[in-house]
């Protein structure tokens, strides 16, 4: 093959096969490059510590509007309810902690990294403290339990069950879920292998009677994907329960 240069006059030869090679080379470098640097999903709390290991955060949902949203929902609660004690499960990279006024808060996750990073980021701050999720944790009971873009990231139906017994478990007032909450998204839009939609509240109507839905907020970015497959906002919402019989 001959490739020519500017006028027209030849530049150099190069057989087929050697092309081939080249761009055999180039094209399966670029595709390594990006596989080593994608976590291979091999179950949900891999992925996250895999994610995180690696450098990689808790996701746009933990920055910028998105954080903002969250905490002023929350954050007003906590203080119109005077809410003294708070658990998280599922804190990440603990950014979005940042955003929030909480008078003791306790962090928890499966990822180790993720907890190393917390507890370095607030060794200073003795409101907080930090653990990794561990089946035989005892987190005790407190006013408000908080599950923030982590229900749909919980593909096995075990760690489904026993992620949403840890949270009802560990409150005596609230919990605050935000989260998508049907299962037609599923099959709606085609999503990454770390995602599945759930309706979550049948669970918590299942299993938690004493648990009862006071509010609902929509999301102030509701997600829309275009045509070409560009995403913008959020399919979380916020959904606030209260035990019954507990104080308000």
């Amino acid at each position: 093959m001959t490739l020519l240069a500017e006028g027209g006059l030849p530049a150099f030869t190069i057989s087929w096969r050697r092309l081939k090679s080249a761009l055999k080379l180039t094209f399966t470098g670029q595709i390594g490059l990006r596989l080593r640097n994608r976590p291979i999903f091999r179950g949900s709390a891999k992925y996250w510590e895999g994610r995180y290991i690696t450098g990689g955060n808790s996701g746009a949902g933990s920055y910028g509007d998105f954080a903002t949203f969250k905490s002023e929902v929350i954050n007003e609660l906590v203080k119109r309810k005077c809410v003294t004690t708070v658990i998280e499960f599922g804190c990440g990279d603990g950014n979005q902690l940042r955003y929030a006024v909480y008078p003791r808060y306790v962090g928890t996750d499966v990822s180790k990294s993720a907890i190393d990073s917390c507890k370095q980021q607030y060794k200073d701050d003795k409101s907080k403290e930090f653990f990794l999720v561990r089946p035989e944790n005892k987190y005790g009971e407190h006013d408000l339990a908080l599950s923030l873009d982590v229900i749909y990231h919980l593909v096995e139906d075990h760690v489904f069950d026993a992620y949403m017994k840890s949270l009802f478990s560990a409150s005596q007032r609230f919990v605050i879920i935000y989260s998508s909450n049907t299962y037609e998204l599923n099959v709606q839009y085609p999503w990454p292998s770390h995602i599945r939609h759930r309706q979550f509240t049948d669970w918590i109507s299942a299993n938690g009677p004493e648990w009862k839905l006071i509010q609902h907020i929509p999301n102030r970015y509701p997600y829309q994907r275009s045509e070409r497959g560009a995403e913008f906002g959020s399919f979380a919402d916020f959904y606030i329960f209260q035990r019954v019989g507990r104080p308000a």
